[in-house]
């Protein structure tokens, strides 16, 4: 593990980037834990179904990137340095998580992960208004995020 993944994992950001704090999105094995598997019975204590995907990083490079072609430019863009994005970590995450679910849904599970999570998805991640607008496959170019000035002190109600 380099230093800028150690610095993730532990919930630093490196310069420039926001950071991506290490449980931010509950984990695949937890989700699934709730799935019903054709075959289960009321009452059976069986294990939940192992993630085909043990992270991120392999639902990208092994289903993503393989499975879902489309030429680069124009209205499609694509950062090979993906992983430094961190909104497109997040939407990929989530896409992973809906795809381990829904795989087990008979019938229509990956239609409607097609419907309603990749094809919504899809737009945002590699669109030119994107995580990746100023992105090429070969060239990465640090995210900057938009500029904000704090409220002035007491301007919101605290909530919690």
């Amino acid at each position: 593990m380099d230093i800028e993944q150690q610095e993730r994992t532990d919930g630093n950001a490196t310069p420039g980037e926001e950071a991506w704090p290490a449980g931010d999105a509950p984990g695949v094995a937890s989700v699934l834990d709730g799935v019903d598997v054709p075959g289960d019975e009321e009452g059976e204590d069986e294990p939940a179904p192992e993630p085909v995907f043990k992270n991120v990083e392999e639902f990208v490079r092994l289903r993503f990137l393989p499975v879902y072609v489309r030429p680069e430019g124009g209205q499609f863009r694509w950062c090979k340095e993906w992983w430094r994005h961190a909104e497109a970590v997040s939407r990929f995450q989530a896409l992973w998580h809906a795809w381990e679910v829904l795989r087990w849904e008979a019938g229509t599970g990956m239609a409607i992960w097609y419907r309603d999570h990749l094809d919504f998805q899809m737009g945002i991640l590699l669109g030119d208004n994107g995580p990746f607008r100023e992105c090429t496959s070969r060239r990465h170019q640090e995210p900057r995020p938009l500029p904000a000035d704090p409220a002035p002190e007491g301007w919101f109600e605290d909530e919690w």
